[in-house]
């Protein structure tokens, strides 16, 4: 019997939906105290809809392409009947949602069955999923080091086989960085491609969504089922590779520099594309958000700012107060570098960059040197994601299997492809995943 959904096991009545559930369950309650992954459980809504599935599959129905098949929700998407906080106190006490986001509803519909709240950085806002109220989420693979963020709960509990997927979000890298650092595939949709609709807002004109998962094999479906569209069907071995240089072939450890020179050996990846104004790009990406999440919160710092992790708040006081002059030039910058992302495709289908500058940091390491001067570690998790946001393009954080990463902690490169094209990238995902070049890094039982 070919599977050729993740559900096929239910809906074929090799294994029932209740002891998938049960399974899931069971296996957070005994790992996350230490792993903090997950800010709430969602046992009695789980459970209930795995009985439903299983009673519709002995009746003959077909619950659907991901049908039993558990999922992780960042802790912004709506669930009806429980409060959304988005990683703060804040919303502790405003009221439950009245429906699912969604993107959680198309999942439902599908069969999937969402078991749990994911941590996050507080409001989206930061790279490490470090949350003065939900705790830190730790990296599954070595308990010393990050995640990731702002979605490192979701990538984190992928890779510690919670559920094959979850829901996150990317404004700025906040699925491409944790996806990299904890070893699974994370996909930032095309902007405005996957509706918005009940996730709580960080970014307006940046926020986009997408799933993090266990196999690339699962991401056409998952992604067909999110976005409402079939997939074309694209043959990987007419697709033309590139590498993207300049800033994303500078400041990488070690590591990461010869696993992405093998990665482009393998591939025959001659090509290298420099894109100019990336640095600007940059820091065009932290104005805008500085600047409109600053604005979003702006009447709750002045009346509850003492409810705010201290890190967050500065962030969020300091955005509210750039100039609009110095945001319009911001958003100047956005658009010229989104042309200069077009023309970077003219003789290229897909462009191949870093994820992240190396393995994940760990979790008491304040600073890294970039360029011959000491930063921040955190915040410059997303230097080679952050850019990127700008253009608005859809990007596949790949993991790259140990033969190409070494035995020591996971390490991702970024697939960009033009706006829409993320059946490019999906077919290209399957086809690396097959020959054994990029592979989810998942914590064995």
């Amino acid at each position: 019997m070919t599977l050729s959904h993740p559900g096929d096991p239910v809906r074929n009545g090799m294994r029932s939906a209740v002891s998938i559930v049960e399974s899931s369950l069971a296996r957070i309650g005994r790992e996350d105290g230490a792993l903090c992954a997950v800010t709430r459980l969602l046992s009695e809504r789980a459970l209930r809809q795995a009985r439903e599935i299983d009673r519709a599959v002995l009746q003959g129905g077909d619950p659907g392409p991901l049908a039993g098949m558990p999922f992780g929700v960042k802790d912004l998407f709506d669930l009806e009947g429980m409060v959304t906080t988005a990683g703060s106190r804040i919303l502790a006490n405003a009221s439950p949602a009245r429906r699912d986001a969604v993107l959680v509803s198309r999942l439902v519909s599908a069969g999937a069955i969402p078991v749990a709240t994911t941590n996050m950085d507080e409001f989206a806002y930061g790279f490490a999923t470090d949350n003065a109220h939900f705790g830190l989420t730790r990296n599954p693979h070595d308990h010393d080091h990050l995640a990731g963020g702002s979605s490192g709960g979701s990538a984190a509990g992928v890779a510690a086989g919670y559920f094959p997927f979850a829901l996150g979000s990317d404004t700025n890298g906040s699925i491409r960085v944790p996806a990299s650092l904890c070893g699974v595939w994370g996909l930032r949709a095309t902007q405005n491609r996957l509706p918005l609709d009940g996730a709580y807002p960080f970014v307006a004109s940046l926020d986009t969504v997408g799933p993090f998962c266990a196999r690339a094999s699962d991401l056409r479906t998952l992604f067909e089922v999110l976005s409402a569209e079939s997939l074309a069907r694209v043959d990987p071995a007419t697709l033309r590779l590139a590498r993207l240089g300049g800033w994303f072939a500078e400041n990488m450890t070690g590591e990461m520099e010869r696993a992405l020179g093998h990665f482009c050996e393998v591939l025959g990846i001659g090509q290298t594309i420099t894109v100019a104004d990336v640095a600007a790009a940059r820091a065009a990406a932290f104005l805008i958000s500085a600047s409109e999440g600053g604005a979003l919160h702006l009447d709750r710092l002045r009346h509850d700012a003492s409810q705010y992790d201290p890190a967050v708040r500065d962030r969020l006081l300091a955005g509210a107060l750039v100039p609009a002059p110095t945001v319009f030039r911001a958003h100047k910058m956005r658009r010229a570098f989104r042309t200069a992302m077009h023309a970077a495709f003219e003789n290229a289908d897909i462009l191949v960059a870093p994820a992240v500058m190396g393995p994940a940091p760990r979790y008491d390491t304040p600073t890294v040197t970039i360029g011959g001067e000491t930063v921040s570690a955190r915040a410059n998790l997303g230097h080679y994601t952050q850019p990127l946001t700008l253009a608005g393009f859809p990007v596949l954080a790949l993991p790259l299997a140990e033969s190409l990463a070494g035995e020591g902690l996971p390490l991702g490169l970024q697939l960009v492809a033009r706006p829409g094209r993320e059946d490019q990238l999906i077919a290209l995902a399957e086809r690396l995943e097959a020959d054994g070049l990029a592979r989810a890094r998942l914590r064995e039982d």
